[in-house]
């Protein structure tokens, strides 16, 4: 039987040993199963006559799955360099938490065959995405955008609108503007709550507002928000990856993007389970 993947590309955000190791712990479960395998330049110092780098264009042409080593950082990095070109990503999981990279180091041999053979779940998420008024560029992220003072300490005063309703004006340290991806990141630092990838919301979440009576807000993922600001010097971030100053009067614009991601999880993932085992759910004091 035809592999579902063919071709394997591999990625990381760092050149570690841990990451060295385990990159060539999956070219060898790979190769021996006539997979072919392409590495990014991330992995560069990977030593092997079999192996080249090979540019994101190649990868994004050619590959028809995407590993990823590392924590859910190194998922975020991939999914928005490859993820949102439409290849479907699959993680390993170095970091704490992993929600997103879900295979332990101790499983990746058995974990990597099952995939192979068709044993696999896949979990489609959306992007968020958001430009600025008079800017072309549109950027995307993962988990979440927000704008901020860009310093400790420090208000900014903001309206927002949803799709042309206005629904505060505001003093806080920011805003967090999530996909359910990012509920269970740095909205959840935030007082956020937690959303089931398959709800279709965006979250807004006030990062220290200066009153008694803001609550997190969930609108429906079609909507178009819009954050406007007067006069202030403010940060906008994509994911904590891109970081745009913003000056002076700006209009900030966030929706939900057309491009989606593909996880691959192995069978029987499930995200109550992760939120236990990762949250601590239903431990004792």
């Amino acid at each position: 039987m035809k592999p579902r993947f063919s071709i394997v590309a591999l990625s990381a955000t760092s050149q570690n040993d841990r990451v060295l190791s385990i990159a060539n712990q999956c070219i060898e479960v790979l190769s021996n199963i006539g997979i072919k395998v392409l590495i990014d330049k991330n992995l560069s110092k990977l030593k092997s006559k079999d192996l080249s780098v090979s540019s994101r264009e190649n990868i994004i042409s050619k590959a028809n799955l995407l590993i990823a080593i590392g924590g859910d950082g190194t998922m975020l990095n991939c999914s928005r360099k490859f993820g949102s070109k439409g290849i479907p990503i699959l993680g390993i999981n170095l970091g704490n938490l992993g929600f997103l990279a879900d295979i332990d180091p101790k499983d990746i041999t058995s974990s990597l065959l099952s995939v192979i053979e068709g044993k696999f779940e896949k979990d489609e998420r959306f992007f968020l995405e958001g430009s600025i008024e008079g800017n072309k560029t549109r950027f995307i992220a993962l988990n979440e955008i927000v704008v901020h003072s860009g310093k400790i300490a420090q208000l900014i005063e903001f309206s927002v609108f949803i799709d042309e309703s206005f629904v505060y004006r505001q003093k806080a340290d920011g805003l967090i503007i999530s996909s359910p991806t990012g509920s269970t990141a740095y909205s959840l630092s935030g007082g956020g709550p937690i959303v089931h990838p398959e709800v279709n919301t965006i979250l807004l979440v006030s990062m220290l507002p200066h009153n008694l009576t803001t609550r997190p807000l969930l609108v429906e993922a079609g909507s178009e928000i819009r954050i406007e600001l007067e006069n202030q010097k403010s940060v906008l971030s994509f994911d904590s990856h891109e970081n745009l100053l913003l000056k002076g009067n700006s209009s900030v614009y966030v929706y939900k993007a057309k491009s989606s991601l593909t996880l691959i999880h192995p069978q029987g993932q499930d995200f109550f389970a992760s939120c236990r085992n990762k949250l601590g759910w239903s431990s004792s004091i």
